[in-house]
């Protein structure tokens, strides 16, 4: 099951360019939270900060707290096992080309351990049909490159890939923006599906994906985030001016 996230007076840097502004919020578990705002606004930082992703980032440093299930993931935690609680989905699917659907969903089971190849089996099967992918690849996931299928579906692979060690929060930076609106749809509904297991936090420009998939959202301007609260509330009767002129399109 999903867990909340609770992050007080966050500050990212990458060198000498404060990127992220004392930002405090509570992701609330098993539901979807969606973050907008202009390029360069600091909510992909956000989310690179929610699994220490961004401290792999030369010269970039973090200050203020991040609890993941009640547990601060940067006191006394190592970055691997925060990761395995809080997968990322990228912009641009990246299934290891040189394995096959199967090995690539494997992949990170591996990294941990070797189950038996029948339990291997069945996690495989299982992360591929909660991806929404298993009816596609049945018949050639064991031999087919997991970069030989379509964009739409190498995405859903790298859903499976990151459901594959069972994380507690799904982080989606732009998940659909390189896709078909058909693709698109399936992401959204595939999204849809899975905030009964997971926390998920998407990174959109997307706005009208973020009204239709999240229950919040949050707002970042210029490395601060300017309003946080129900998606409806957000897009209806927004409590800043800032984000009414984003919204309809005054600037961004």
């Amino acid at each position: 099951m999903g867990v909340d996230i609770k992050v007080e007076d966050l500050n990212a840097w990458y060198g000498t360019v404060h990127t992220l502004k004392g930002v405090s919020l509570h992701i609330p578990a098993n539901q979807v939270t969606a973050l907008i705002g202009p390029s360069g606004c600091g909510k992909s930082t956000f989310v690179r900060c929610l699994n220490r992703m961004h401290e792999t980032s030369r010269g970039a440093r973090v200050e203020g707290s991040v609890h993941v299930g009640g547990e601060d993931i940067y006191s006394g935690i190592s970055p691997v096992e925060v990761r395995r609680k809080v997968g990322m989905v990228f912009q641009r699917p990246n299934p290891f080309p040189t394995m096959s659907i199967y090995e690539n969903v494997a992949s990170g089971v591996r990294l941990n351990g070797s189950p038996p190849k029948a339990e291997l089996d069945t996690l495989v099967e299982q992360c591929l049909r909660n991806a929404a992918l298993w009816d596609e690849v049945k018949d050639v996931y064991r031999k087919r490159s997991g970069a030989g299928i379509s964009g739409g579906q190498q995405q859903r692979l790298c859903i499976a890939r990151a459901l594959a060690v069972d994380p507690e929060v799904l982080l989606m930076d732009e998940p659909a923006s390189a896709l078909d609106p058909i693709s698109t749809g399936k992401i959204e509904d595939l999204i849809f599906e899975l905030k009964t297991q997971y926390t998920i936090v998407i990174v959109t420009h997307n706005m009208q994906q973020a009204a239709r998939v999240a229950e919040k959202t949050g707002f970042f301007l210029m490395g601060n985030l300017v309003e946080f609260d129900a998606t409806q509330k957000i897009f209806t009767a927004p409590s800043d001016k800032r984000t009414e002129d984003y919204i309809t399109g005054r600037f961004g």
